[in-house]
């Protein structure tokens, strides 16, 4: 009765072992699904057009699987007309570029190799039974190693590599399957007249329904880049120079962490870049709109995020170096890093607004003002002061916030460059701010009520000691 008794309570150990493994299992498979759930109506609320873009796929596909469901198409075609589902499958994609890209690539790249490949099956079969398999296997030995070399080529992998792997693949196969098969021509026609309906499918849809433009995608992330390194710039000379609320510190932090998507938006760019390419003019963009130089701001931003990286380390660091320095500093580097955040902020608004920077030159010549200052006073701490590890941790700091005010500078000619070349509309300039009058701006224009030829510059030493950006030059001329 004991043993009984002890086997009927270890099966009930295994049976409740077993039936919470099972619920266990249960559980986290339903907290699995509600998790897909969550991030799948996340993506949709994010960017409704990928839902958009899912059902123009579906839609595609069930336009050219009529070539299955409708009698008279399905004789004409036969089994080629699996190939028109294969090519909506791999050529639409989520931009009108890449879909066009793909779509012109796969569609010449059949039409070249298929020509290819029926004549080098008229050729082999001219040497006659014997000779014909070895001329066919040196020409496909010939075509796929020449091509696969040409595919190392940087500019042809970055637009037509995916036209040069669809040669290799037709013309390998029109080829063999001609050996075998007497009816390569209309073989090849099927094949091609199918590919080419199935990419037409795809353009259309992809054009006329909700399109998304690459040239669109790459404008506006630019514009976005931009405005992320203001903000990091503002919410770093909040945290550095000044003592925040305890209200303001989470908003401050989620500006300092944005500029970290900019560090990795290079291959995003050229692929964006390289799609709108392929795309026709549309809007204000148009067919030979001047996308290299998109590339050349974002390299430049890319530069830029690359100093903040440097310059957010010194926020928490243990040795910030002498506050005598710092504060000494704290009014040029504010007012030099205050106007480059301004200056990228128009930069940004410029770009995404398609009109001239019409305050963006104001004031990086007020930023370029200020940096001038802030190196003197570099200098002169450095003379001065003989505890060096006091002066480099505030030296570095301002140093990184010059390049990135230089780096501003570059920026601000790159946007100008660009509304050039793309005819920018322009904008009224006379809410734009005027050039900071400090007696240190070498840029500021003398005050015309005064005439030059009967003045008398008097410099005290007291006025050279003090970096005053308020005092105008006005106010430092005295009449004979």
């Amino acid at each position: 009765m004991e043993m009984a008794s002890a086997n009927t309570t270890q099966e009930k150990g295994v049976l409740g072992r077993v039936w919470e493994r099972i619920r266990t299992m249960t559980q986290a498979f339903k907290e699995k699904v509600w998790e897909i759930c969550r991030m799948s109506k996340k993506i949709a609320q994010d960017d409704p057009r990928k839902v958009i873009h899912s059902l123009k796929v579906g839609l595609a596909i069930s336009l050219v699987s009529l070539f299955y469901y409708y009698q008279p198409l399905y004789e004409n075609f036969g089994l080629s007309a699996m190939w028109a589902v294969m090519t909506v499958v791999v050529v639409f994609e989520y931009t009108v570029g890449a879909t066009l890209g793909k779509g012109l690539n796969r569609t010449l790249a059949t039409l070249m190799a298929g020509t290819l490949g029926v004549g080098a099956h008229y050729l082999a079969s001219l040497a006659g039974e014997k000779v014909e398999p070895i001329l066919i296997g040196l020409f496909v030995f010939l075509q796929a190693a020449i091509v696969s070399f040409i595919r190392f080529i940087p500019k042809v992998k970055a637009r037509y590599d995916y036209g040069f792997l669809i040669f290799i693949l037709t013309f390998s196969l029109i080829s063999v399957s001609g050996f075998r098969d007497d009816e390569i021509l209309e073989m090849a026609h099927k094949r091609l007249s199918t590919i080419f309906i199935g990419g037409s499918a795809c353009v259309v849809i992809s054009i006329f329904v909700c399109p998304v433009w690459a040239g669109e995608e790459l404008h506006y992330s630019i514009a976005l880049n931009l405005e992320k390194l203001s903000d990091f710039l503002e919410a770093f000379t909040c945290e550095y120079f000044t003592t925040l609320e305890d209200g303001n510190s989470t908003n401050i932090k989620s500006c300092l962490e944005r500029y970290k998507s900019v560090l990795n938006s290079k291959s995003s760019e050229e692929s964006l870049a390289n799609f709108a390419r392929w795309e026709p003019g549309h809007g204000k963009f148009r067919f030979r709109h001047p996308w290299d130089q998109y590339l050349k701001i974002g390299t430049l931003t890319r530069q830029c995020a690359y100093r903040m990286e440097s310059l957010k380390g010194y926020l928490n660091s243990d040795n910030q170096g002498s506050s005598e320095i710092r504060s000494m500093m704290e009014e040029a580097s504010l007012e030099m890093t205050m106007e480059s955040t301004k200056a990228l902020k128009e930069l940004g608004l410029s770009i995404k607004t398609m009109t001239r920077p019409c305050c963006a030159d104001i004031h990086i010549a007020n930023s370029k003002s200020a940096s001038k200052r802030l190196k003197s006073l570099l200098q002169s701490s450095l003379r001065e002061e003989t505890d060096l590890l006091s002066v480099i941790p505030v030296g570095t700091v301002a140093s990184l916030l010059i390049d990135i005010a230089d780096c501003t500078e570059k920026l601000a000619d790159c946007v100008n460059d660009l509304a050039s070349l793309t005819n920018f509309d322009d904008v009224e300039t006379n809410k734009c701010p005027k050039i900071s009058q400090s007696p240190y701006c070498e840029c500021a224009e003398p005050d015309p009520k005064i005439d030059a030829s009967d003045v008398v510059i008097i410099v005290e030493e007291t006025t050279l000691a003090m970096p005053d950006c308020g005092k105008t030059k006005s106010d430092q001329h005295n009449n004979v």
